[in-house]
């Protein structure tokens, strides 16, 4: 799944300008849907495009295809007279589709999202309704200079895109091609610009973002990637990893986030089950005990880093004994946040012709996942109880935690962007509450 860190299910609210007219965009999806939506902002700025609306969507799921259906209409009944232009993950598998609904104007594929030269003409109406071509020929990707994302104390930087693993139950990969990293260099100078314009925290993200650097020359780490970074941008104040693959960590990544106060205490990690079978069918490439092995070591080696997971709830064959193996290494592996996918079959996908689990046993499957990831990120919480804490401010009276864990700010909140001093004072059952000290 791409970017699992975490994935959203439902489109962002439309930006300011969706009343009347101008550009404005519904995200759907990944983080790296986020990022890539502040891009084309700028690429639709620098056209000229004018009374839009772009979606931008996911294809991870079917449920996620349908919300995507869902929202082209939606747009379409609220901006009657602007062009929909839709794009992302569910676009480019389906091209054909999206371009038969009424509703839309143009349908672009993920490669050419990414290009100025996309936009420039795309409201007149001789330009292609179609623009999609085979992701599986792109051979690189390029950094795009992006001062932040509208409304996000955090700045986020692409490095890498697409997939080489085919998980059975994943589609992602037709729709973002094979993995291509951006060189390093070109990732250095755009952290030092985000720095450089007042960003107190990077986001590294990728679809696969562990597997950066393997079509580079040398086929350099995600590990020398990140030392680089920290050695050459010394006024970066906080790097973080988004979704990355346990299996994946070289050990020169595992140390600097073992030991490096620079990187963040928290990582998302695409685990999707914590049963033996179940990953074998799923064709993931780690075990059960690699999962709790490596949770284990880093939490000896740094006690306060926090894990985040991805898991699926009834993939197909799971019994009552494998969902209680996953169930159980939640707390094996001392995971803090969860992002539960209730399985559904993806068309196109190997996991959609295995023998499926009941909709109803996947509904209480998911929910009873859910129910222990509120458990654990009360326990998560309660480690905070009563300290006086930096946390990053976000917009909205809302901060987080170094360790990710969400803060309510009682009282005038600082200015978004920069960390500051609150006294913890309470909780409740999904947040910190802090005042400013």
């Amino acid at each position: 799944m791409a970017d699992g860190a975490p994935p959203t299910t439902s489109p962002t609210a439309p930006d300011e300008q969706s009343a009347r007219n101008g550009v404005s965009f519904l995200t759907l999806g990944c983080r790296l849907n986020a990022y890539e939506s502040e891009v084309m902002r700028r690429h639709a700025e620098a056209a000229g495009l004018a009374d839009a609306v772009i979606v931008n969507t996911c294809a991870v799921t079917s449920e996620a295809v349908r919300q995507a259906r869902q929202a082209i209409r939606r747009a379409r009944r609220e901006r009657p007279e602007a062009s929909i232009i839709v794009t992302g993950c569910a676009a480019q598998i389906d091209p054909t589709s999206f371009a038969e609904m009424p509703e839309v104007s143009r349908v672009i594929g993920n490669a050419e999202k990414m290009k100025a030269e996309t936009f420039v003409g795309l409201d007149i109406a001789d330009t292609p309704r179609v623009q999609v071509n085979d992701i599986m020929s792109v051979r690189e990707t390029a950094a795009h200079l992006v001062d932040g994302i509208d409304g996000r104390a955090r700045a986020f930087v692409q490095v890498q895109t697409g997939c080489d693993h085919r998980c059975t139950f994943c589609i992602i990969p037709y729709g973002r091609g094979n993995s291509r990293s951006v060189p390093a260099g070109e990732v250095v100078d755009q952290v030092k610009r985000l720095v450089s314009t007042g960003h107190y925290e990077i986001v590294l993200t990728g679809v696969d973002l562990t597997s950066w650097g393997a079509d580079l020359p040398n086929a350099p780490k995600l590990g020398n990637l990140v030392a680089r970074i920290l050695k050459l941008v010394p006024d970066l104040n906080q790097l973080r990893l988004s979704s990355i693959d346990a299996i994946e960590i070289d050990e020169a990544l595992f140390d600097l986030i073992a030991h490096e106060p620079r990187i963040a205490p928290h990582l998302h990690l695409s685990f999707q089950s914590g049963d033996d079978m179940i990953l074998k069918r799923m064709k993931r490439r780690h075990s059960r005990q690699d999962a709790i092995n490596l949770c284990n070591r880093l939490r000896d080696a740094r006690s306060e880093i926090a894990f985040g997971a991805d898991l699926i709830a009834g993939f197909p064959t799971e019994t009552d004994e494998m969902f209680a193996n996953t169930l159980a290494s939640i707390d094996a592996c001392g995971i803090d946040y969860l992002h539960i996918f209730p399985y559904s079959p993806r068309p196109g996908t190997p996991a959609a012709k295995m023998p499926q689990v009941p909709r109803d046993v996947v509904k209480a499957r998911a929910a009873r996942l859910r129910e222990k990831g509120a458990e654990r990120l009360l326990l998560r919480l309660d480690r905070h109880a009563g300290q006086s804490v930096m946390a990053l401010v976000e917009a909205g009276n809302r901060a987080r935690l170094p360790d990710f864990a969400p803060v309510r700010i009682d009282g005038l909140s600082p200015e978004p962007g920069q960390p500051a001093l609150f006294r913890l004072v309470s909780r409740t059952a999904t947040d910190l509450i802090g005042q400013p000290a």
